[in-house]
């Protein structure tokens, strides 16, 4: 395998993997713009309406572990395009909705799946294969994608939505999810040695290990039972978990409606979370070079302390109108939005080995788990007490616990590794063991 070229094409994968993420990233921003419209229009209440957007949340975590091994199975191009493919459908046929069980087929289900095998199993299993140097960094990069779709859509929905309407603002999501199938159809290869090449920083002596991928449920199955024996999986997930709460279940989902009960305009709160998504791109691949260097797991305190204090201060912060310090804060959440992927990943990767891409899909399933949870606790909340005060100061509490289960991974990695590895069976990929590094 020969790497002797300027441009090497797994950079052509990267960019194109990055805006497959974009496109699939459309009805992340959908949500907390439309929520307004749907309430107004129908008279839904904000649970109801959060129910489908937890069910999504939900799917899409739940999907990603089996996502991660049908890539093996059936090949990344199909999986992404069928993924594509039922994001456009749910975000189309929703237009017809007239009731909220309605909403839970078509943005709880068709798109939870979508995007669901979309999510960043997708991205770990791009920078596994294709990248040796500079792993963390691509996974940085391709984390980013998500985030520049909501900078990207954002804007866009809020304005579509507020002018046009919802319909047509949901059938601009469906066309940004079809447009970019073509693109990666004629790019993305599974591995790199289909392009006659070596992944990205190999060895010069890099030979293509044999793989055989097995039956991909049976394969995510196993790979769950032998993390599920290791206590930093637990802590993982628990902390991933909190993440996902604090983020894609609470800002995501309910920044603009909160911003909302306190006189702002949902155009105006959707430029401030489009903020987010600007340093949210510069952070997540900031931590993705510091992992490259740093202790992955002295990172994620780091990022879920900042994350707490953000949360514990928002209630003072919102009002009527753009103040300097809800500026401040927009910026320093976007830098640490998605800043924890690549260190988990890396974590992953560095303790379960071959299973390393398979594991961070289930620790990212709980990352959806804990985002349906507060995407509905905080719809409650705001139908109990009228405000959502409550949901940001749990959410800080929730913060500081995942700080904690952070530093409870320290001491286990190099043991549980090689218990893993010990105990893995045929039907793991042996890429993470024959790349030439952890």
């Amino acid at each position: 395998m020969t790497q002797a070229r300027r441009w090497h094409p797994a950079l052509t994968v990267l960019v194109v993997s990055f805006l497959a993420l974009i496109a699939a990233a459309g009805f992340r921003a959908a949500p907390g713009p439309l929520l307004p419209a749907l309430q107004e229009e129908f008279g839904w209440s904000t649970a109801a309406i959060s129910a489908a957007i937890s069910l999504n949340l939900l799917l899409y975590g739940l999907t990603a572990p089996f996502a991660a091994a049908l890539m093996d199975r059936f090949g990344i191009r199909l999986v992404t395009t069928c993924a594509l493919g039922l994001v456009a459908a749910g975000s189309a046929l929703s237009i017809f909705v007239t009731a909220p069980w309605q909403l839970l087929l078509t943005w709880g289900v068709l798109i939870g799946l979508g995007t669901g095998s979309m999510a960043l199993a997708f991205a770990a299993t791009i920078s596994q294969r294709w990248f040796i140097r500079h792993r963390g960094l691509a996974m940085g990069v391709l984390t980013a994608g998500g985030a520049a779709g909501q900078l990207l859509f954002l804007p866009v929905i809020a304005e579509v939505a507020t002018r046009v309407g919802w319909r047509t603002a949901s059938l601009v999501v469906a066309a940004a999810a079809l447009v970019i199938v073509p693109l990666l159809w004629a790019v993305l290869r599974d591995y790199p040695e289909q392009r006659g090449v070596a992944p990205l920083g190999a060895d010069p002596d890099w030979v293509p290990p044999s793989r055989e991928h097995g039956r991909p449920g049976r394969r995510s199955v196993l790979a769950l039972r032998r993390a599920a024996r290791v206590p930093s999986f637990w802590a993982l997930a628990a902390a991933f978990a909190i993440c996902g709460a604090t983020t894609n279940g609470l800002i995501g989902i309910h920044f603009i409606p909160s911003a909302h009960d306190h006189g702002m305009s949902p155009t105006v709160a959707a430029g401030l979370l489009a903020v987010v998504g600007i340093f949210d791109i510069a952070g997540t691949i900031g931590s993705g070079a510091l992992t490259d260097r740093v202790d992955p797991r002295l990172l994620l305190v780091g990022y879920y302390a900042f994350r707490g204090v953000g949360l514990a201060l928002l209630p003072y912060l919102l009002s009527d109108t753009i103040q300097p310090s809800i500026v401040v804060f927009v910026v320093i959440y976007g830098l640490d939005w998605v800043a924890t992927v690549p260190p988990t990943v890396a974590l992953c990767q560095r303790i379960f080995g071959v299973d390393g891409t398979v594991v961070f899909g289930w620790v990212f399933a709980a990352h959806q788990v804990g985002a349906a949870g507060a995407a509905l606790a905080a719809g409650v909340i705001r139908d109990q007490t009228g405000s959502y005060t409550l949901a940001w100061f749990a959410g800080a509490a929730l913060c500081v616990l995942a700080a904690v289960l952070s530093v409870l991974t320290r001491g286990h990695h190099r043991a549980e590794r090689a218990s893993t590895a010990a105990d893995a069976t045929p039907d793991a990929t042996p890429d993470a063991a024959s790349s030439g590094r952890p």
